[in-house]
């Protein structure tokens, strides 16, 4: 009897999906996993193809979470192209006369995602290049590019300090995260900056202790208070090296105190302060910083869903288009107008938000999602698609596929938050033929069952198409 009850619900599903365009091959698959079929959208169709294989609900708007990331990328692509880098400028005031700057040290921060501790020495290498061993004046930063909130997180979840709720600003540094490193030799435990930031304070409380490196000996517990990080609890000293990443201060901050310290081990003097302020008209030009390009930023962006990263490009595309300052609004409105040349998005059904889908307010539909995708894959082709997670090999699906037929064969960019589990990209089918597939499954069951879904849906067209 089970078993007719079970064959009969197969059936039923089967009929109900296929009176809406879902073959009986997949509805079949899809039948035995417990989610209301209206909370979820499918949409399948070949990429040279103008008809969808598959499209079921493709028209409803659901929360995308960082699928909405494909908006944000595509649109710089077509607007900046895979070439662009961001360019910080330096200029002084005053004059250089006998390798000393009677003036200040001004740097025009351009919104640039990849500055970090890394960059310091080719930016300190060309103050030097410039004849400056000693600067008699202040750094002054010009932040001016970018209107953004002051605080240093979204408060999107109660992960406060967390790398991924980083909030934007134009003169990012280190992604805004202070990195923290915890070593056990000796006595005692000992912590220490990446950067010699005294914007926050950090307290040792630390007790070193004998045994294994496990349970609530494997790691310290940390507090923030204001800006002051605590560590605290035991653990074991046969612990290796300890990394803590923390969003604590501002970037600007953390730019200022690394390029003060790389500025005084390379052997220039500097004795003054930071200040924020526009550029003056009348300083001089000195040199230029360059960001990776836009081709490398949008791959970090899919594959590791960097949220961060997301936003920047977002407030760079409302300066861009608008002019300065960039916002979120203008930036929205960059990236609708960007891909409404092209009708992409389907009208009234797109919300955007910060562009980077750490958010419960953003719509999209799978419809809009799988226009965009097909005009990157005919426009772009291959180049495109490699940005994106490949299956089985790298990004948020690199484990995901690892041991399926679709393993090297999809080109994807996942969503998830509470409720929320989506994924979009291209599948790769037997015959050789590239499919767009997009899956928005929105349902207090997602987290459960949303990947199992979509996993269904990408193996069958893997297997069968």
């Amino acid at each position: 009897m089970k078993k007719l009850l079970f064959l009969f619900s197969i059936l039923l599903f089967s009929l109900q999906l296929s009176a809406r365009s879902v073959p009986d091959g997949l509805a079949q698959r899809l039948a035995p996993i417990p989610l209301d079929k209206n909370n979820y959208s499918i949409h399948i169709q070949a990429v040279n193809s103008s008809y969808p294989l598959v499209s079921w609900k493709s028209h409803n708007k659901r929360v995308p979470a960082s699928v909405i990331k494909l908006l944000t990328t595509y649109s710089s692509l077509l607007s900046l192209g895979y070439d662009y880098r961001w360019e910080t400028k330096f200029y002084h005031t005053g004059r250089i006369k006998n390798g000393i700057l009677r003036g200040n040290l001004i740097v025009k921060a351009s919104g640039d995602p990849t500055l970090d501790n890394e960059d310091l020495d080719g930016i300190v290498s060309q103050i030097k290049n410039a004849g400056i061993r000693r600067i008699v004046g202040n750094i002054v930063i010009d932040r001016s590019l970018f209107k953004v909130p002051t605080k240093n997180n979204s408060g999107f979840d109660k992960n406060t300090y967390s790398p991924y709720n980083a909030m934007p600003d134009a003169m990012m540094f280190n992604q805004r995260k202070s990195t923290l490193c915890v070593s056990f030799k000796g006595r005692k435990a000992r912590i220490s900056k990446d950067v010699p930031d005294l914007s926050y304070k950090v307290v040792n409380r630390l007790k070193l202790v004998n045994g294994s490196c496990r349970g609530k000996r494997a790691w310290p517990r940390v507090s923030v208070k204001a800006s002051t990080l605590t560590f605290s609890g035991q653990i074991s000293r046969h612990c290796r090296e300890r990394t803590i990443c923390k969003v604590l201060t501002k970037p600007y901050l953390s730019f200022y105190y690394a390029l003060k310290g790389k500025m005084k081990e390379r052997g220039v003097t500097f004795k003054g302060k930071l200040k924020l302020q526009k550029r003056l008209k009348k300083a001089q030009y000195l040199f230029s910083h360059y960001s990776q390009s836009l081709e490398e930023v949008i791959s970090v962006v899919s594959k590791k869903s960097n949220n961060l990263y997301a936003r920047q490009i977002l407030l760079t595309l409302g300066a861009k288009t608008y002019g300065t300052p960039g916002t979120p609004y203008n930036g929205r409105r960059a990236v609708e107008k960007i891909l409404g040349r092209y009708n992409l998005l389907e009208k009234g059904t797109t919300y955007i938000d910060n562009g980077s889908g750490l958010s419960r307010v953003s719509k999209i539909t799978a419809q809009s999602l799988a226009n965009l995708l097909q005009h990157g894959a005919k426009h772009y082709g291959q180049r495109w698609m490699d940005t994106l997670s490949i299956a089985g090999i790298d990004g948020t699906i690199r484990r995901r596929f690892s041991n399926s037929s679709v393993f090297g064969r999809a080109w994807m960019k996942t969503g998830t938050i509470r409720g929320v589990k989506n994924i979009a990209g291209y599948v790769e089918g037997v015959s050789g033929i590239r499919y767009v597939v997009v899956v928005l499954v929105n349902d207090k069951y997602s987290r459960k069952y949303g990947a199992k879904l979509a996993n269904k849906v990408i193996e069958w067209v893997s297997d069968t198409q």
